[in-house]
């Protein structure tokens, strides 16, 4: 007979389906996230152009990131990384370690978010109210492989977002944000828009989407909006992966280098948008929609008045009937004493006024000038 290995432990399969369970039984109990319609100005809406947000602020988190870790912790689970026994590690210092820490506590594990030595109080704050602890860094640079040392010296489990984002959520469908898109679109009067417009962080999101768009057979059309000095546009341009960039400034999207969850050849068209103009239409938002948005949303929606002009100015003005989507990816909320606060963006070297007069001109008259504003 030969020699026999048997690791079968009835016990640690037991808890794995509860862990599973429990996290199928808190998406079973959550309504889905609304399709807002955009007040565009009369002169588009006449033209038969729509511009729709998914809000994704309203779950349980608060940020788009709730999807991105309820898949990541089903595919850790059910790929066997992770045991009644193991630590969560994870390198974040916003979003995404709030709503990882929350499906860590559900399930009983100790979580750690892995973040630069300068992130401020409040983001602390906020993964520590979902039970997780904070281990800083002064070095921004070394956050990877400090993961991955607390992972082995604890015996513990690197989620590593950026790797896994893209081969986590099931982008044929199984209730992903395309299929929803695409569901509460059925029966608006451009049901497939003519383009998704999203920001890249991990690159998650926006592989889901463009995977799904062309496994459906959709003419959809996907648009990743860049903040300054990130690698992907460039990379993307230049069909250079190895392009690298700076630290974003536009806090959930953008990145220094092209992470692996960024599926470039889906994308099919890339815009750098300016911090400051980020900053300037989260902040006209604000006025338009009644509430605050967080700046990830304003570089978003700065992309989409861009193509909706021209899609404007290809019908000769009139325009032919077409939608966009974009995602509201969080509440402003988080960022009154960053993104919202006057000395804060003052010391950033900001200027969002010429940009927040430019989405005014646009909601006024439909007239897109732009950075000329």
């Amino acid at each position: 007979m030969g020699e026999v290995v048997d690791r079968a432990r009835p016990a640690d399969r037991a808890w794995l389906a509860r862990a599973v369970r429990l996290i199928e039984a808190d998406l079973q109990r959550s309504a889905d996230t609304h399709l807002l319609r955009f007040p565009l100005p009369g002169v588009l809406a006449d033209a038969g152009i729509d511009l729709y947000l998914k809000d994704e602020s309203t779950h349980v988190t608060g940020s788009l990131k709730h999807r991105l870790a309820r898949s990541l912790f089903l595919y850790a689970l059910c790929n066997g990384h992770l045991t009644e026994r193991t630590t969560v590690i994870e390198s974040s210092s916003g979003s995404t370690a709030v709503s990882e820490a929350y499906f860590a506590r559900m399930i009983g594990l100790p979580f750690v978010a892995v973040m630069p030595a300068g992130t401020s109080p409040q983001k602390i704050a906020l993964i520590q109210a979902q039970g997780g602890r904070c281990h800083l860094v002064d070095d921004p640079s070394t956050i990877d492989a400090e993961s991955h040392r607390l992972a082995d010296e604890c015996g513990g489990h690197y989620m590593d977002q950026f790797t896994y984002a893209e081969r986590a959520t099931d982008w044929r469908g199984n209730n992903n944000i395309a299929e929803s898109i695409f569901a509460q679109l059925a029966l608006e009067r451009h049901p497939i828009p003519a383009w998704i417009v999203v920001g890249a962080g991990t690159g998650g999101t926006s592989a889901t989407i463009g995977r799904y768009v062309r496994y459906r057979g959709h003419a959809t059309r996907l648009c990743v909006a860049d903040p300054e000095g990130s690698a992907f546009f460039p990379a993307w341009r230049d069909g250079d992966p190895t392009r690298t960039g700076t630290p974003s400034r536009i806090e959930g999207i953008g990145r220094p280098r092209v992470e692996p969850s960024f599926i470039g050849p889906i994308v099919d068209r890339m815009q750098r948008v300016p911090d400051a103009a980020s900053v300037g239409t989260m902040r006209e938002l604000a006025t338009i929609l009644g509430r605050r948005v967080g700046p990830s949303t304003g570089t978003s929606v700065w992309a989409c008045l861009e193509l909706i002009a021209e899609l404007r100015d290809r019908a000769g003005g009139s325009g032919s009937g077409a939608s966009v989507v974009t995602l509201l990816c969080d509440s402003g909320d988080r960022y009154a004493g960053t993104y919202f606060d006057d000395g804060w963006v003052a010391a950033q070297g900001w200027d969002p006024a010429p940009y927040r007069a430019a989405v005014r001109e646009f909601m006024a008259t439909g007239r897109w000038i732009g950075a000329a504003g």
